[in-house]
């Protein structure tokens, strides 16, 4: 519904500096642009540090930010790009093919903002990647910020996470404890 105002949840507050990598395919320049911009802005705004690579489309954004993700030197992702309505059914591949695969992403851990629009013209695109206006990239770096406090928050704890030693017996598949136990 057009026009009907929405809530925005306050930006979480860090301890430690967040380090986002805004993936970004750049096929509409104009517009991704304006999603970046507001990207950057929304991340200053939490003291997060930024990095910004380029894929051809938004069918490699959620490839890239996988490979990204298992480096480990970034805490977030924000996925951002434009998919406009064409003659064809390429459309509806592109926009659920990115989705699906950031959603898996996520549904493993990864702190991910999305922010690839998909629309049906072009103005609609700049109105929705304008900083002044609706702002879906500066939205799209505040949802990957809230998932970043959430991974944090429940983090698992050094206690928690290692093992007891005298809590379990060991299992032996085959041959004996003795000797090596690692490769």
């Amino acid at each position: 519904m057009a026009g009907t105002a929405h809530e925005a949840l306050p930006l979480p507050r860090f301890d430690t500096p967040v380090r986002l990598l805004i993936v970004v395919a750049p096929y509409y320049r104009g517009i991704a642009d304006g999603l970046i911009a507001g990207a950057r802005a929304m991340a200053a705004r939490a003291g997060a540090v930024v990095d910004l690579i380029e894929v051809p489309g938004a069918l490699e954004i959620p490839t890239a930010i996988g490979m990204a993700a298992r480096s480990g030197r970034f805490d977030g992702f924000v996925a951002l790009g434009c998919v406009v309505r064409g003659e064809t059914t390429h459309y509806d591949t592109v926009c659920n093919d990115s989705s699906r695969g950031l959603t898996l992403l996520g549904l493993e851990g990864v702190a991910i903002g999305n922010g690839i629009l998909t629309v049906e013209n072009i103005e609609q695109a700049e109105v929705r990647a304008d900083p002044q206006d609706q702002d879906k990239g500066g939205g799209a770096a505040a949802a990957a910020l809230h998932l970043v406090a959430l991974s944090r928050k429940y983090a698992p704890t050094r206690e928690r996470s290692a093992p007891d030693p005298g809590a379990h017996d060991p299992i032996r598949l085959a041959g004996r404890l003795e000797g090596p136990t690692g490769a």
